[in-house]
């Protein structure tokens, strides 16, 4: 490949790493075309599944700071690159795998960070964040011993529960400030010390047969 080819594959590679919420490498020696094409469909829209060159993907990997990947691109690559829930597509390479084995995860990035194959598969076992949020809502109302159990959750699943509820506490965040009653200033003025307010100061191109 000319060199001028490269340092666009490269380039290409290096904008997916960035672009991606996630990104998933995977072994797919033996699968055909058509189930390729089944897993990339299935991974959802903006996603994508290419066959990548270990030693240009490896430059890219270095040049966003990915080096630990290193070491997983050996043998025929293909990068499965996220745009969307990193869950939800978790669960689509988990389910796609089992019925057909001879796709193999070997890990990859999720959130800017690298993660094993085993973490991968942590994730896609995370429940929808709506299920979370009515199973916290469910706890509140009963018991702090069943309240608890939620949060002994493996901790990517309190993790999305964490950023859900962040998520929730923004929404409601305009109602409540709406139906807050007004404060008398002189007792916010009196009320401010010092100390106070000391703590007011958050495809590519390379879809191309990979080296081994």
């Amino acid at each position: 490949m000319p060199t001028q080819a490269k340092a666009a594959v490269i380039d290409e590679i290096t904008e997916r790493f960035q672009n991606s919420s996630a990104a998933v490498l995977t072994e797919y020696r033996g699968l055909t075309v058509a189930q390729l094409t089944q897993l990339r469909r299935s991974l959802g829209e903006g996603s994508s599944y290419a066959v990548v060159k270990n030693t240009l993907t490896k430059r890219a990997a270095d040049s966003v700071g990915f080096s630990d990947l290193g070491p997983l691109l050996n043998g025929p690559t293909a990068i499965a690159f996220i745009e969307g829930d990193p869950v939800e597509a978790a669960k689509a390479i988990r389910d796609f795998a089992k019925a057909n084995p001879m796709l193999v995860v070997k890990g990859g990035v999720v959130d800017g960070r690298t993660v094993d194959a085993g973490e991968v598969t942590r994730l896609a076992d995370v429940e929808p964040r709506e299920v979370l949020l009515a199973k916290l809502a469910g706890a509140m109302k009963g018991n702090l011993t069943k309240a608890a159990g939620l949060f002994q959750a493996p901790l990517s699943q309190v993790a999305r529960l964490a950023a859900a509820l962040q998520e929730k506490k923004a929404a409601d965040a305009p109602a409540e400030a709406a139906d807050a009653p007004a404060t008398d200033d002189s007792a916010a003025a009196a009320d401010t010390t010092p100390e106070t307010a000391a703590q007011a100061t958050e495809s590519p191109a390379a879809d191309a047969a990979s080296d081994d």
